[in-house]
């Protein structure tokens, strides 16, 4: 699948751990690709993540939903279910399978990586990579594990460095401060409890949109 920036703009992010009780992560992607999200990674993580074939189950489901509607299924760090099922591409973040040797497997997908500062720039080796993941913008309540915010600032200070390479701001961004990203320069901001937890998913996309079209 080519890969474009505009793919970017509204990123969405999601697993059985973000859903709220009495819903299905099928329905809420669902309610998601209705309204209009670029984007969508399946990221399956936690104590109460599912694994083996079941995981592989509902990845192909939620595969055949984002293919109806003709938007990029991106697996999250689980490299040998990205190929099994033939995923459009594959995000790793710093501690990761190395993106070289990545790259063999992936030829002609996508590949995303985890930047989350300067220096994490500096380390990393781009050549394979067709955007970065900027974050945490702000505090967020989706990652337990996730580093201190960077703030909007990190996509300013990265885009003097990367020109116009593919940049999506990730960590805390609602609709209140999703302004502030759009200001700083990204392509489109990556979400995961903004849209899983709203209770209005259709005015959620759409307001995001506004910043990004």
């Amino acid at each position: 699948m080519s890969f474009k920036a505009t793919d970017l703009k509204i990123y969405f992010i999601c697993g059985t751990q973000d859903i709220p009780e009495h819903q299905t992560i099928q329905g809420i992607l669902t309610q998601a690709l209705e309204a209009g999200i670029t984007m969508f990674q399946f990221r399956e993580k936690g104590d109460k993540a599912l694994t083996g074939s079941k995981k592989e189950k509902l990845a192909k489901e939620l595969q055949a939903l984002c293919q109806s509607y003709d938007v990029p299924f991106i697996v999250n760090d689980d490299v040998s279910l990205a190929k099994s099922i033939n995923a459009d591409g594959i995000h790793v973040g710093q501690d990761d399978e190395d993106v070289r040797a990545l790259a063999n497997d992936f030829q002609e997908k996508i590949i995303g990586l985890s930047v989350g500062n300067l220096n994490e720039y500096e380390k990393s080796d781009l050549t394979n990579v067709d955007y970065i993941g900027v974050g945490p913008m702000f505090e967020t309540p989706s990652k337990s594990d996730a580093s201190a915010p960077v703030g909007p600032d990190m996509i300013t200070q990265l885009r003097q460095k990367m020109g116009d390479f593919p940049m999506v701001a990730i960590g805390g961004i609602n609709e209140e401060n999703v302004a502030l990203i759009a200001n700083a320069g990204a392509d489109g901001i990556s979400v995961i409890s903004a849209i899983s937890k709203s209770n209005n998913i259709d005015n959620t996309v759409n307001e995001f949109k506004k910043y990004f079209d």
